[in-house]
């Protein structure tokens, strides 16, 4: 294992997603937030685990420049369909549109997670989900919208929200398609010496 800190330094969460951090939350850790202002556009011939997984990392060091000291985590999530990848919509339009597009069919959602460590060191990694939609009509998707939900999240869709109201099937871990899969989480901070116990983290038991 690499060398790390004795102790896990303090966090700060590179992303301004109210989901993330409610999760960070529900954990019981303690964290400050700082969003990067990183571009969120997709290369040409990037694949979806590849973007998001970049993004996560671009994000949590562009934030731990300003955080010496500081563990930082940054994260991305985005919607794949027949090989298109769905961000945020720009506006409504573009959410019903993005929504029309899938309703009444499965597609994938990838999270991304990044872990920067004090020494500059990066783990990383990428969840991802098989979601399916029940079949709706145009009418219904431009009521969903109307919300306000979908506006601020990837695919147009919140599924710990209204958007539940979307989804017909789900195969794989929940929380990645709410952005902060849990599973990838314990695993990176696993990778850094670190082992969660309900509240609080420590250092691994050799």
């Amino acid at each position: 294992m690499s060398a790390t800190p004795t102790l896990p330094p303090p966090l700060v969460l590179a992303s301004a997603s109210p989901r993330r951090s409610e999760y960070l939350a529900m954990l019981g850790l303690t964290f400050t937030v700082e969003a990067a202002d990183v571009p969120e556009e997709v290369r040409r011939g990037e694949p979806p685990g590849v973007h998001v997984e970049r993004l996560a990392r671009d994000k949590a060091l562009a934030t731990a420049r300003n955080h010496p000291g500081a563990a930082v985590l940054g994260g991305d999530t985005v919607v794949e369909v027949g090989g298109a990848i769905l961000g945020k919509p720009t506006d409504e339009a573009d959410a019903e549109a993005m929504l029309m597009r899938l309703q009444g069919r499965s597609h994938s959602v990838a999270s991304g997670l990044a872990l920067v460590l004090p020494s500059g060191e990066v783990h990383s990694g990428v969840s991802t989900t098989a979601v399916t939609f029940r079949a709706f009509d145009r009418e219904f998707a431009r009521a969903y919208v109307a919300t306000g939900e979908p506006l601020d999240k990837a695919g147009a869709y919140g599924i710990q929200g209204l958007g539940s109201a979307l989804v017909s099937e789900i195969k794989g871990d929940y929380h990645t398609v709410v952005g902060l899969p849990i599973p990838l989480l314990m695993d990176l901070m696993e990778r850094c010496g670190w082992e969660y116990s309900f509240g609080s983290l420590g250092p691994e038991h050799t």
